[in-house]
This record gives structure tokens, sequence and C-alpha cells, in this order.
């Protein structure tokens, strides 16, 4: 009997439009995706700027999808499919920085057509963004009263990432499972250790490494957003209430592992 078949007749095709269980249209939810562009106002580019904004955000779920996998896959030992999972995240993170150059084709004339439409709605306000930077170690409860107009689940999420082990813990606990120290005290230590036997420790250099790439792509697109707001509004105040470009610019500098970057004194 073939498969998928009967006894007297070739076998059934799985694929094609004879198939017909599945279309293209379909499985990505197209009509319900491509229903989500509301502009508010009659301006001809906020179409653009709503349709970048919602790729960032499809952007963002995919990067904590892939950060929460390596996280546990350092947790469980597994440091070959952290560091294949990194290669992803640091893919994305790139393209997250190219696309910044697509909505620098909106002139400032022509964003001030729609701005005022948009108080108070601000990537402030990006839930995911947070929880990037939550999960990543930056990690400060204040963020959470700047959420005033979320859901209680996302609130919820945001808690949870707070609580929840960083992608700093799981690194120190992979270098706890190879019997290195990894409290506060001993930390550089290890690091050192780690940095000049690379004969013992390549793994976890090259992780650390993964681990910074991954810091400085996401500084790399902060600055290059800053960029682009000082290109758009100058030194005006953010929709949402912050200093806009100012804002920004201060948190261009912050890192997500502070400890790497300092490492390189010590090398």
């Amino acid at each position: 009997m073939g498969i998928d078949g009967d006894a007297s007749g070739p076998p059934r095709r799985q694929f094609g439009e004879e198939g017909g269980r599945l279309s293209y249209g379909g499985y990505l939810r197209l009509p319900e995706l491509l229903a989500q562009q509301q502009p508010q106002s009659q301006a001809p580019d906020e179409l653009l700027f709503i349709t970048i904004h919602q790729v960032y955000e499809l952007w963002f779920k995919l990067l904590l999808h892939e950060l929460e996998g390596a996280r546990e896959a350092m947790f469980a030992g597994e440091l070959w499919k952290a560091r294949q999972l990194f290669k992803r995240v640091h893919a994305v993170e790139r393209v997250l920085i190219e696309q910044v150059e697509v909505l620098e084709t909106m002139t400032p004339q022509d964003f001030m057509e729609f701005r005022a439409k948009l108080a108070p709605a601000s990537g402030f306000q990006s839930v995911q963004f947070r929880e990037l930077e939550f999960l990543s170690g930056l990690r400060d409860e204040r963020y959470l009263g700047s959420f005033r107009h979320v859901s209680d689940e996302e609130l919820a999420r945001l808690r949870r990432r707070l609580a929840e082990p960083t992608l700093w813990d799981a690194y120190l606990t992979a270098l706890s499972q190879r019997g290195l120290p990894v409290s506060d005290d001993e930390i550089m230590t290890s690091l050192l250790a780690v940095a000049r036997n690379r004969g013992s420790y390549d793994d976890l250099w090259q992780l650390a490494e993964d681990l910074l790439t991954h810091d400085e792509t996401a500084a790399l697109w902060r600055m290059r957003h800053v960029q682009m707001v000082e290109r758009q509004i100058g030194t005006k105040s953010g929709t949402g209430g912050s200093t806009g470009a100012p804002y920004l610019r201060g948190r261009a500098r912050l890192h997500y592992f502070p400890l790497l970057w300092e490492l390189r004194a010590w090398l």
C-alpha cells in the first residue's frame, strides 16, 4: 500500500493545491494581520509609521522567545544550543538597526502632519521592549509606574520578568556547573579564568562573547533610534511625556552585562 493512499493507486499528494488543507493567508492569518494598521489621520506617512512599529513588536516577540530559549539552554548546560539561539538573536537585532533607515524616509514635516494624534502613546510604553530589558538584566521596578494604560495581563508579565532569572543569572549557572565560583567577590576571578584558559573554557568564553554581542547590538539600536528621533523632532519632548532624545541618549550608554565590559580592563 502506498503512503497515505490505497493499494491500487499512487500515494495522495501532501503538498500543493491538491492538499487543500491550509492556505498561505490562512496560516499567517493575513486578513487579521493586515486589518491592524488603522491610521488616525489622513497623513500619507502614518501607515509607514504604524507598520514599522508593529513590525518591531513582532521582532520583539521573537527575541523574547529566543532569549528565553537561550536562558533555559544555559541553565541546562546546553551551551551549544544557547549559542545557536544567540546567533539568531544577533541577526534579528541587526535587522532592527537597519529598519530605522526605512522610518527615516519620512521627513519631519511629514511626521508633524500626524504626530499630535499620537499623544500620549509612545514607544516608551512598549511592554515587550521593557520585557527584553528586564530579561537581559536591566531591571527597574520604577518603570511599572509608566504603564498606566496596559492590561492587567501585560502588567503581570512585567512583574514576572522582574522576578524571574536573567540571562546573566543563567550564565553564572553555566560557570558554576563547571566548578567556577560565582559569588560577588569571586566572579571577576572566574571570568578571568575563562578568558585566560581558552583550552578548557572556550565554550564559556564564546558564550560570554554572545552575551556581549547581544548587549552591543541592543546599544547600537538604542543609539540609532535616538539619532532618528533627533532627526525627526530635535529636542522636543516625547509624546509619552519623556524628555525625548535626551532621555533616549542617556539610556544608550547602559549595559546589560557591565562585568563583561569591565573584564577587558583586566586582561
